[in-house]
């Protein structure tokens, strides 16, 4: 394994000071936009510059893509599999520099980086199988001589709106997937980390070039919520998979619904894990742990509440005070600190105000939080993980804040901590720790968790590919990744053959003449 420094990963991802936003494919079209600056959390100074994407330029990105989309359906499925496999084999030549950036840009420790890189590599994997598994389905019809079936049909041309704590997994998940089905995708990354977006177009596009892959099959556009608004409001966008926040999700479900186009969407989670008296504890601290402060509580899968049996409460307790002591916060690079930086300072202000709301509705602190200061936080984004006693109808508890800070609620029976569990707006991830398998299946069952993932037994983090990543409520509804995902990013038709001699209608009705 070579040890990439910074500057190092950066050129060999051909991210330069000044880098050009708007993609095709293969090539790099000229904008007026305004200039994006990303700068690392992680230290505070400047990456590198990216020329953002204006309506001109958008425009001729919608034209390739669509222009593309009528060659590259009519690859056959397993063709196109075997080049996502192709961009699987250059995602493992480049893991290590783009985990890097990924670090780097978004503030994620370094293994973290690694981990998103892995699951971009995991989701090829999954799409190369899929690519010879787009089954349509068989049914008998109700008339002699007739036979029906469904089949699945690309869909066109894809829109992908990604957020800026997952800066190029996310964007996998969908473009994988959207390829292999025959779709043509145009990306916008996230504004907080731009050139996540262009490693990962000049990666796709060093493969497509090999193969001769039709200009605007991978597009890019840089760009602020500007973009994302063109995007959401163009009826030659048939499908836009957003993930953000729950008031981005809305205004994109709007523009996207109010077309009659297809939204795809992944917002906000407040998630919570149950920890029985039945519980392993030393598996429950370590879930806990790792879903409340990796990422630096970041992630839409973070854990932010924790639902504590009162017979145990106490012990829980101390043994999470004792774990958040032997913390280590610092430079994300740095393989032995458990915890970067924030994204930026609005996120750090954001955190601030959560502290004091908190206090403000009577909640206690039982590990007080606060900005960090001095050598090795001169960013400003450094901050502590902090755990508070708190009522689950808090209004801050609510809500999600995307940050390290940890919500205690005591239950008594089971039914009231599900009730907790359930009773917010989000419905992302759920988890419950204990060894009684009543209480696990009581858990999953319909009167259960109403999240779209329920756990039993690892915390809310940490979702494989391989099963359909997303939520309820105001989560979106949206599913991604893996299972049956993939109908999204098609149409579905229904076809029925006469092979007979005579024309009888459906539900014997008779039309004679």
């Amino acid at each position: 394994m070579k040890n990439f420094g910074i500057k190092e990963a950066l050129k060999t991802l051909g991210i330069k000071a000044s880098n050009p936003g708007v993609s095709t494919g293969q090539k790099w079209i000229t904008t007026q936009g305004p200039m994006l600056e990303s700068y690392s959390p992680a230290d505070g100074k400047l990456i590198g510059k990216v020329k953002s994407c204006d309506s001109a330029a958008f425009e001729k990105v919608v034209l390739q893509a669509q222009s593309a989309f009528e060659e590259w359906r009519l690859v056959p499925a397993p063709r196109r599999g075997e080049i996502v496999r192709q961009i699987g084999v250059a995602l493992r030549k480049y893991k290590e520099p783009l985990g890097k950036l990924v670090s780097y840009e978004m503030g994620k420790s370094y293994q973290e980086g690694l981990g998103e890189v892995q699951e971009m590599i995991d989701i090829c994997d999954f799409a190369v199988g899929l690519s010879r598994q787009l089954n349509g389905l068989t049914m008998h019809s109700e008339r002699p001589s007739h036979r029906m079936y469904e089949q699945y049909h690309p869909l066109g041309v894809v829109g992908i709106i990604s957020a800026f704590n997952f800066p190029v997994a996310v964007w996998s998940w969908n473009a994988m997937i959207a390829w292999v089905c025959g779709d043509t995708c145009i990306w916008k990354p996230s504004e907080k980390a731009p050139l996540c977006g262009i490693a990962c177009q000049n990666i796709a596009a060093e493969v497509f070039r090999k193969n001769k892959v039709p200009e605007g099959v991978s597009c890019l556009v840089n760009g602020d919520y500007k973009i994302g608004q063109l995007m959401a409001s163009s009826e030659r966008i048939p499908l836009v998979s957003a993930t953000g926040s729950i008031r981005m999700g809305k205004a994109v479900a709007k523009s996207v619904s109010e077309r009659l186009g297809r939204p795809l969407l992944e917002l906000g989670g407040n998630n919570a894990i149950i920890i029985s008296e039945n519980a392993n504890l030393d598996m429950a601290i370590r879930g806990a742990l790792f879903g409340a402060v990796g990422t630096a509580g970041q992630r839409c899968t973070s854990t932010r509440r924790l639902i504590i049996q009162d017979k145990i409460y106490d012990e829980v307790t101390q043994r999470l005070k004792n774990a958040y002591g032997n913390l280590k916060i610092g430079n994300p690079l740095n393989q032995e600190n458990h915890v970067g930086p924030l994204i930026d300072k609005q996120a750090v202000k954001l955190y601030q105000a959560a502290l004091r709301k908190v206090k403000s509705e009577g909640g206690k602190f039982l590990v007080s939080g606060g900005v960090l200061k001095g050598k090795g936080y001169e960013s400003g984004c450094y901050v502590k993980p902090a755990i508070a006693e708190v009522e689950n109808s808090y209004q801050i508890v609510q809500e999600e804040t995307f940050a390290p800070i940890l919500y205690l609620i005591r239950y008594k029976d089971l039914k009231e901590a599900i009730g907790y569990q359930n009773g917010v707006k989000q419905g992302l991830s759920s988890a419950i720790m204990t060894n009684n398998l009543q209480e696990m299946e009581q858990f999953l069952a319909h009167s259960g968790s109403d999240c779209g993932i329920a756990n039993v037994n690892i915390g809310t983090s940490g979702a494989e590919i391989g099963g359909a990543f997303g939520g309820e409520k105001e989560t979106g509804g949206g599913r991604e990744s893996g299972s049956d995902a993939w109908k999204v990013y098609m149409r579905r038709q229904t076809n029925t053959i006469n092979f007979g001699n005579d024309l009888p209608l459906a539900q014997g009705i008779k039309f004679d003449i």
